[in-house]
């Protein structure tokens, strides 16, 4: 159960990158990047569990997850999904 305190940009990533990976998980087609994204996504999910993430491993493991599943063309909502949830967040500070 969430506070009611917690930021909704965290909740919100929270919901899109667990039904992209329930998504995946019912994806019949093994694809060989799959477990690339598999992986991805639960660091995502744990990022999100652990408070507000930071914005340059969010984008990372973004990346990750789009050229992994991107050519899914059953994929592609969700995916599109968590990225607008990654950009919520905005852009990492320049260094």
């Amino acid at each position: 159960m969430t506070g009611s305190d917690e930021d909704p940009r965290v909740t919100g990533l929270r919901t899109a990158v667990s039904r992209l990976r329930r998504e995946l998980a019912a994806h019949p087609a093994e694809f060989p990047d799959r477990a690339i994204a598999e992986d991805e996504l639960a660091a995502l999910a744990a990022m999100a569990s652990g408070g507000v993430p930071e914005i340059p491993r969010l984008r990372r493991s973004l990346l990750l997850i789009a050229s992994a599943v991107g050519s899914v063309s059953a994929l592609s909502r969700g995916l599109s999904e968590v990225r607008d949830a990654v950009d919520l967040f905005g852009e990492a500070p320049r260094a």
